[in-house]
C-alpha cells in the first residue's frame, strides 16, 4: 500500500512528534494511505475494475478565448503515471493546435461533445474558468458515461445548475474533484485536529479575505471567495445563515449597480462587501472584500481566530498553514513567532519533496479523484462541496438585496440571482 512517503520513514517521523501530533499523524496516513504521488513514490495500485497496466482515459475540454485553460488543467495529467490523455477539445482552431501540442499531440476535436462520443473517457478535466458552461460539459461528461470529472473552479453559476449536477453524480455515480487545490493538501488534517486539541483555545471566529485587487467585491467574492468559503467549511462546517452589505462607490448598492461579471459567474454588484455567516458548529465567519485594498503578499486568505491563538491559512503559499501562539488581543512587549504547520505536525519540517508543486499543479487532486474512483468514497472536494461554496456566494447577494436581512441557507429559492433583483 502506497503513502507520500515509505512506511519506515513515517514512523521515524512519527517518533519526534508529541502524541497529540503523533495521533493526527496516523489519521493523516490512515486517510490518505492509498494515494500515490508521481513525483516521490510508485504508481498505486490498480482498481479493483481496470485491468492490471490499464490506464484511466483522460479527455480534457477547454475553450479558447471563453476561459481557455484554467490553472494547468490540462497539462496537470502529463504528471500523472495512472492516466493517458485521449483528446482534447477546444472550438477555436488554433487554440485547439496550440492545446494539442501541450498534451503531446492527442486527437483534437472542435465539439466537446463529439469528443465524448468517439473517445469514451473514463475522466473528464473541466478546464476554462469561465464557469458559463461548466454545468453543459459536466452533465455532458456524466451522460457519456465519464466516471470522474476534474473541474476547475469557481463550480458553477446557480444553485439550480448545482443541483442538476449533485443529482447526476448520485444517480450515476461518477465522482467529482473541484480545483480548489488548497483543499487538497496534507497539512489541513494536521490543522484541524490542532484546533481540536486546543492549539488556539476556543474557537472565536474565521475571517477571510479575497485578493481584493481589482476584482474586488462581487467578482472577487465569486472568484477568490470561492478558495476561502471551501477551506472554512473544512474547520465549521456548512454555514447556516448569511446577512451583508454590499457598497458601490461608497454608498449602499442598488439594482442600478448591477453588471455583467468576467469569468461567466453572472450578474454581479459592487466594490466592497461585507458579509457575515453563521456556520453548523456555532462559528461567526466573516468575508470581506474592498477594491484595490490587497496588498499581493498578502490579504488573500483566512485566519481562525482563537482565544489562546491564531491559525492563519494563505492561499496557493508554501507552508499553507501557520499557527500563532497566545491571544492575539493582548499586547505583548516580545514579537510573538509565526510557527509554520506541515504534514509532519506543528513546527516540524515538511517531508513531502515539491509540496508547493504537488498542490499547484492539482497532482494531489487528479489523487484524490482517481482514488475516489477505486474506493467509492468521495474526494477531498466534491461536488456538494461546490455546491455549498455557491450557496453561499448567492446568499451575500440574496442578503443585501432584502436590505441585509438574514438569509437562511440552504436557499429556498434555487433558481434566485441578481438578474432578478435588477429586475
Amino acid at each position: 500500500m502506497n503513502s507520500f512517503f515509505g512506511a519506515d520513514s513515517a514512523l521515524r517521523m512519527e517518533n519526534h512528534l508529541v502524541p497529540e501530533q503523533a495521533v493526527s499523524r496516523r489519521r493523516f496516513l490512515a486517510a490518505t494511505a492509498s494515494l500515490a504521488v508521481a513525483a516521490t513514490v510508485a504508481a498505486p495500485e490498480s482498481a479493483a475494475d481496470q485491468a492490471p497496466g490499464k490506464r484511466w482515459r483522460v479527455a480534457i475540454i477547454g475553450h479558447t478565448g471563453q476561459g481557455n485553460y484554467g490553472h494547468g488543467v490540462d497539462t496537470m495529467w502529463l504528471t500523472i503515471p495512472e492516466v493517458e490523455i485521449v483528446g482534447v477539445a477546444d472550438p477555436d482552431e488554433k487554440g485547439r493546435e496550440a492545446a494539442r501540442r501541450r498534451v503531446h499531440d492527442v486527437p483534437g476535436f472542435a465539439d466537446y461533445r463529439e469528443m465524448l462520443r468517439q473517445v469514451r473517457p473514463d475522466i473528464v478535466a473541466v478546464a476554462p474558468r469561465n464557469i458559463s458552461g461548466h454545468r453543459d460539459m459536466i452533465l455532458d461528461s456524466i451522460q457519456a458515461g465519464a466516471r470522474g470529472v476534474y473541474c476547475e473552479k469557481p463550480f458553477c453559476r446557480t444553485l439550480a445548475e448545482a443541483d442538476e449536477i449533485v443529482a447526476a453524480c448520485q444517480k450515476s455515480g461518477a465522482h467529482m474533484a473541484l480545483g480548489h487545490r488548497n483543499r487538497f493538501h496534507p497539512a489541513l488534517p494536521i490543522a484541524r485536529q490542532a484546533v481540536q486539541d486546543g492549539a488556539i483555545g476556543q474557537l472565536l471566529e474565521i475571517r477571510c479575505r479575497g485578493k481584493e485587487d481589482q476584482r474586488g467585491g462581487g467578482l472577487d467574492l465569486w472568484v477568490l471567495g470561492s478558495h476561502d468559503f471551501d477551506l472554512a467549511r473544512y474547520f465549521a462546517g456548512n454555514a447556516v445563515s448569511c446577512s451583508a452589505e454590499i457598497y458601490q462607490n461608497g454608498r449602499l448598492a442598488t439594482p442600478q449597480d448591477v453588471v455583467s461579471g468576467a469569468e461567466g459567474v453572472g450578474q454581479i454588484v459592487g466594490d466592497r462587501i461585507h458579509a457575515r455567516f453563521e456556520m453548523e458548529q456555532g462559528i461567526p465567519l466573516y468575508f470581506d472584500s474592498i477594491r484595490k485594498a490587497g496588498v499581493k503578499e498578502a490579504n488573500f486568505g483566512l485566519q481562525l481566530i482563537g482565544n489562546q491563538g491564531i491559525l492563519d491559512l494563505r492561499i496557493d503559499v508554501e507552508p499553507l498553514v501557520h499557527l500563532l501562539p497566545g491571544n492575539p488581543f493582548q499586547p505583548v512587549s516580545q514579537p510573538r513567532r509565526w510557527i509554520p504547520v506541515t504534514s509532519a505536525g506543528i513546527d516540524q519540517p515538511e517531508p513531502i519533496a515539491g509540496l508547493s508543486s504537488l498542490v499547484g499543479h492539482h497532482q494531489l487532486g487528479a489523487h484524490s479523484l482517481i482514488h475516489a474512483m477505486q474506493s467509492q468514497t468521495p474526494t477531498e472536494c466534491d461536488a456538494e462541496d461546490g455546491r455549498a461554496t455557491v450557496e453561499m456566494i448567492q446568499a451575500v447577494f440574496a442578503s443585501h438585496a432584502q436590505g441585509s436581512a438574514r438569509v437562511s441557507l440552504p436557499i429556498e429559492d434555487r433558481t434566485w440571482t441578481l438578474a432578478r433583483w435588477k429586475a
